[in-house]
């Protein structure tokens, strides 16, 4: 089986990468485990912490390359797409964010549609799809209404992966994604970089800067959820998806103080001290568009779950990261 990763130097694409190396093999629902041959990363950037294996191969290039990206799609029997330029980067450079998040995505979907295959391919999406004036909670059915062009890139996405599917091109299903927290690695340019900061940098016995107000809540999923995600909806058959193919991802409401006292528990007082709040009323404006709670029954009766509570992702990330605990908390 050969598989492609794009945004594969990523932190979910290694997890992703390194899990499949481990296993050996990748199972379909209805179908027999298949043999892994060949895992591509493909990414704009080398990153780093790869996995070492004879089975993996490192792609650097542009997703909008339609050479590049024509070349890495012959032949692929399943598809990651995560290449992204993450929202407040998009928002910052409208051309950037249409090259990657819009044209990039088209211009794998025509390559695997000229392969005449109909690989699996899951697309990574999320909740910026919504905005403006929401419900207080979000159902399967609530239109969609981005009010960023990050979100407006991504919901079109979803509806071109439903489309190249509908059609026979590729049998797609799209994530959509709460946001993951605690990400390892340093902060991006994502508006919502600062979730994974305000806990992972303090662990770290380093400063982090939050810019939204303690009562500002979040919908999130761990990494490990999101790993989980990724495979299981791999895993699953046409059949079982049906006509709909976005699946909106359980995940939990907290607000940032909440988090912080989490943090607080499992690390001890020294680590909110390490919190500088600088409010930015842009990056506020962005996270208050994004909903907050989420009715997500199909995506449950599919097998897909949330994290039970914000204590138990801080200590995941904990545990995942190898951090050893200072102070009182030690």
């Amino acid at each position: 089986m050969r598989i492609l990763i794009t945004g594969g130097t990523g932190f979910i694409g290694k997890r992703i990468a390194r899990h499949l190396l481990e296993q050996g093999s990748l199972e379909f629902e209805g179908e027999g485990p298949r043999e892994i041959g060949r895992i591509i990363l493909f990414d704009a950037f080398p990153g780093e912490g790869l996995p070492q294996d004879p089975r993996l191969e490192l792609r650097i290039g542009d997703i909008d390359d339609t050479m590049t990206v024509g070349e890495l799609a012959r032949d692929v029997d399943v598809i990651w797409h995560l290449a992204a330029v993450v929202s407040s980067a998009a928002e910052a450079d409208f051309d950037l964010g249409m090259d990657v998040n819009l044209y990039g995505l088209l211009n794998l979907l025509e390559a695997l549609r000229a392969q005449d295959r109909c690989p699996r391919l899951v697309y990574a999406s999320g909740f910026a799809v919504f905005g403006g004036e929401l419900p207080e909670t979000v159902q399967e059915h609530t239109a969609l209404t981005p009010t960023s062009s990050y979100g407006t890139q991504k919901a079109i996405g979803e509806l071109l992966v439903a489309d190249y599917s509908r059609r026979g091109f590729v049998d797609g299903r799209t994530l959509r994604l709460p946001t993951i927290a605690v990400r390892p690695g340093k902060p991006n340019k994502a508006a919502s970089t600062f979730v994974s900061s305000i806990i992972r940098e303090p662990l770290n016995d380093e400063r982090a800067v939050c810019p939204v107000t303690p009562d500002t809540a979040v919908f999130i999923s761990s990494p490990r959820r999101a790993l989980e995600a990724m495979l299981h909806a791999m895993a699953l058959s046409a059949e079982t998806l049906g006509q709909q193919r976005t699946i909106a991802l359980p995940g939990l409401t907290v607000t940032i103080a909440q988090m912080v006292e989490a943090l607080e528990r499992v690390a001890g007082t020294a680590t909110r001290e390490l919190i500088d709040w600088v409010p930015d009323a842009e990056i506020q404006r962005i996270v208050e568009s994004w909903p907050v709670r989420a009715a997500t029954p199909r995506a449950e009766a599919l097998g897909f779950q949330a994290d039970d509570d914000i204590m138990s992702i801080v200590q995941a990330h904990i545990e995942d990261e190898g951090i050893t605990l200072k102070g009182d908390k030690a």
